[in-house]
């Protein structure tokens, strides 16, 4: 490996033409891959082609080059290994290395630039999808508050009627204990009161596969009722579910796109002594300060 003209070249030997071929790479834009792919469409006589380190360890395609010829590395062509040499420390590498930093400060720049207008720019859009939903969903939200609102007063009747069975099954068990009977003919009665509730709940748990938890069975009777008042008004359950999920999606990237703790997320505006715009300029100009003195340091070398 050799230097010409500021970039990195390679002599590799085809297999098929029996002479070597110079392979001119870009350490900033290509990767390992790319190289591989060089040396494959140069002779199509070639299986397999790999690089690695002298020690053996395969270097992935994704790599950049300049991180590759840093250092002497071993090149596979059709299992017949060849050991390329990095070319020896001097001022090219060295304008390599400050030519990849400065790629990263324009890269910064560009973020600078950029990243807040794309952010900016979708949420508007995420806020106008959302807008949308909730009209969609709103009439849908109010027939369901309204089967919601029935469903808890029927469900409520029926827990206050079950008390007051309780209460009426309590009062004829005591009648005919103290007043027309005696315990000792009423204690088998009880068991077999108390044993036909408990073939009741196990009845309710073989049909409904749960158990006979009363906040579960209240819930199930509400969603039953709920379910079936909306089939008769016409109420499409499984549309406003659908809206719902996409409303509450919809919500949490707003909410993660206003995250105060993302550094590239503008924050919300507010009335504030220090003029925004002004504070955005300064940062800009210190970037282009920083660049500018880079390269006038860069040419000087």
């Amino acid at each position: 490996m050799e230097y010409k003209r500021g970039l990195p070249q390679v002599r590799v030997p085809l297999p098929t033409a029996d002479q070597e071929c110079l392979f001119t790479l870009r350490p900033v834009s290509n990767t390992v891959g790319d190289f591989l792919d060089m040396i494959k469409k140069e002779d199509q006589a070639i299986g397999s082609v790999s690089v690695s380190t002298k020690e053996g360890v395969r270097i992935a395609s994704s790599n950049a080059i300049e991180d590759l010829i840093l250092e002497d590395f071993k090149l596979s062509i059709n299992n017949k290994d060849f050991i390329v040499k990095a070319p020896e420390r001097s001022e090219k590498i060295e304008d390599l290395e400050r030519l990849s930093d400065l790629k990263m400060l324009v890269n910064q720049l560009y973020a600078a630039l950029n990243v807040n207008e794309h952010v900016v720019r979708k949420e508007r859009v995420l806020a106008e999808c959302l807008a949308k939903l909730q009209i969609e969903l709103e009439p849908l939200e109010k027939q369901k508050m309204e089967l919601d609102a029935r469903a808890s007063r029927k469900t409520n009747v029926m827990t206050w009627m079950g008390l007051g069975l309780m209460s009426v099954q309590f009062g004829i068990l005591a009648r005919l204990t103290w007043w027309e009977y005696s315990w000792d003919i009423m204690e088998p009665v009880t068991y077999f009161v108390t044993y036909g509730t408990a073939m009741a709940g196990y009845a309710y748990y073989v049909l409904t596969k749960q158990e006979y938890v009363l906040p579960d069975v209240r819930d199930r009777q509400h969603l039953i009722d709920v379910h079936r008042r909306a089939n008769k008004i016409g109420l499409n359950l499984e549309e406003y579910n659908r809206l719902k999920s996409k409303v509450t999606q919809v919500e949490m990237d707003l909410r993660r796109l206003r995250d105060p703790l993302n550094p590239f997320i503008p924050p919300p505006t507010y009335t504030s002594p220090i003029d925004p715009l002004s504070t955005s300029l300064s940062k800009l100009q210190r970037t282009k300060d920083g660049i500018l003195a880079f390269i006038n340091n860069f040419r000087k070398k």
